[in-house]
């Protein structure tokens, strides 16, 4: 019978918002109560990470009001001899509405990838060491805080460049806190057989920031550009206050107990034991036996180093659409027609779209073969027709260009996000570290640092390539990123299909784990 007794250090280390529901229900929140509270939790949290960087492009418009691209884009500038009109433009804010403004704009973007980047490696590195209820906590607030100083220069009228590069950039270094600390504590409460799915519905929230950040950026504008920067600011850290109040960071911490399916991450067969490829530490004996693992050491992981290269070509990819996407398809003539900006804007969302299935078909695609390597390569190596097809064949029709559109954004976000989920957890909990150290929030970080690393890459390239050659040749290095991408998974997908092959043999009693620094199938 589920009773509030409870010890005292237990009760100290509940949220005040659990104890309050529990307070409400009368008895202890079930497991999977517990999990619905953390799914909850931390999408809302990373949802408005993602509004409150979303704001920056669309005030853009406001800021630099006759530039037809700004922001990243806007960098071929520097290794071109035209776009400079050498007269100031009508409205705007200065800087940003003088004839560098669209560089301006671009810098602070490069600015706050770069930090955002560097910031993921000691992020992860902290949250290991941290109460991460705390430490996110305090990203969400930090970001909230600099998010809203920067819309502040609107009513404090000022026009100083290097003001709002220094918001953009600090605000950069507090979002660099969400990620690392969101994918750790959803990766403590559920195990590597149902994460693949659980997480690529989960990392919708991606998209729902985007679109919620946009909408209410674009709604604000008609009230200043400011306020367009603290509503995001102040929801992020309103969010930021629940997730203080609510998140319970373990099942350990918090006293939860496990349902019976999830209590033994192993299965034994007679007198052996099969050990599961990717062990979560949340399964061993005590939480305070464990120790965070170093920058290094979590380097040396088996698989680490391979995804996390992956997903840096697997960024560039994602993030070059992300960033280009709208300009492309309003400079390509689709029936013979070119688009207005509003038209290329929306029909850009089919990509985004696209990778919300992606996510999810690439997460349950995992769960049920049991292979992440095989499935993010798969999805990798087929992204490459479908980016071909996109460049020859987009410009047919309006429909054949949304659902090229639609297939590309699949294939491309689909491993971005099963690695930068259900890859990331699994690793961050691997056998090889012997149950008694943590390292989820250190190889989240070094994974997604390296690929955001890519993030900025990409569309720099993709400005420098379009402007000396052509979008052929963009696209071409596009295919290209993403053969490399899977090429990086070699030695896992062979890992892989030898323990496929070796569970498939009847005589086997106990499938046999991979040794992916080795890449070969181990002996039991």
């Amino acid at each position: 019978m589920g009773s509030l007794m409870q010890s005292e250090p237990e009760m100290e280390k509940k949220p005040v918002g659990i104890r309050f529901l529990e307070r409400i229900k009368g008895s202890k929140l079930s497991y999977n109560a517990y999990q619905a509270v953390v799914l909850i939790v931390t999408f809302l949290a990373y949802a408005s990470y993602h509004a409150a960087r979303k704001t920056t492009s669309i005030v853009k418009s406001a800021l630099d009001p006759q530039s037809p691209d700004t922001g990243l884009n806007s960098l071929l500038l520097r290794f071109t001899s035209f776009g400079s009109s050498g007269k100031e433009k009508e409205g705007g804010w200065a800087p940003f509405n003088g004839p560098d403004g669209t560089v301006l704009l671009g810098e602070i973007d490069v600015a706050f990838l770069a930090v955002y980047a560097f910031g993921m490696y000691f992020a992860g590195h902290l949250g290991d060491r941290m109460n991460l209820r705390i430490f996110l906590t305090v990203g969400m607030v930090g970001t909230g805080l600099f998010t809203s100083l920067f819309g502040v220069g609107y009513w404090a009228n000022i026009h100083s460049f290097y003001y709002f590069l220094i918001m953009q950039m600090l605000a950069g270094l507090f979002q660099s806190s969400g990620w690392p600390s969101v994918v750790a504590v959803v990766g403590n409460w559920f195990n590597k057989k149902k994460r693949g799915l659980i997480m690529g519905i989960w990392n919708a929230h991606t998209s729902v920031g985007n679109i919620t950040g946009s909408l209410i950026a674009a709604a604000m504008l008609r009230y200043g550009w400011g306020w367009s920067f603290v509503v995001p600011g102040v929801v992020i850290v309103l969010i930021g206050l629940v997730n203080f109040a609510f998140l319970p960071v373990s099942p350990e911490i918090v006293g939860a107990e496990r349902d019976e399916d999830l209590a033994s991450s192993s299965e034994k067969i007679g007198n052996s034991v099969c050990e599961p490829l990717l062990l979560s530490s949340s399964d061993s004996e005590t939480d305070d036996k464990k120790r965070a693992v170093g920058f290094i050491e979590a380097w040396r992981i088996p698989g680490v180093a391979p995804f996390a290269l992956c997903l840096f070509f697997a960024k560039l990819v994602a993030y070059t659409f992300l960033y280009w996407l709208p300009f492309y398809v309003s400079h390509t003539a689709i029936e013979g027609e070119y688009l207005s900006d509003e038209t290329a804007g929306n029909l850009s969302t089919m990509f985004d779209v696209g990778g919300v299935v992606g996510g999810i078909m690439a997460g349950y695609i995992s769960d049920r073969i049991g292979a992440r390597a095989i499935t993010a390569a798969s999805f990798m190596y087929c992204s490459i027709p479908a980016l071909f097809f996109y460049r020859s064949y987009g410009h047919v029709s309006l429909l054949a260009n949304a659902l090229l559109m639609f297939l590309t954004g699949m294939l491309v976000n689909g491993p971005y996000a099963l690695i930068t989920t259900a890859v990331s957890a699994d690793l961050g909990t691997h056998s090889s570290l012997k149950e008694n150290s943590r390292a989820l929030a250190t190889v989240t970080a070094i994974i997604d640092g390296t690929g955001s690393v890519g993030a900025a890459v990409g569309p720099l390239l993709t400005g420098y390539i379009s402007s000396r050659s052509s979008w052929t040749a963009v696209f071409t290095m596009l295919m290209g990123a993403a053969f490399v991408a899977g090429l990086l998974l070699t030695r896992l997908v062979m890992a892989e299909v030898a323990e496929k092959i070796a569970e498939s043999r009847p005589s086997e009693e106990c499938r046999p784990p991979v040794d992916y620094e080795q890449g070969h199938v181990m002996e039991v």
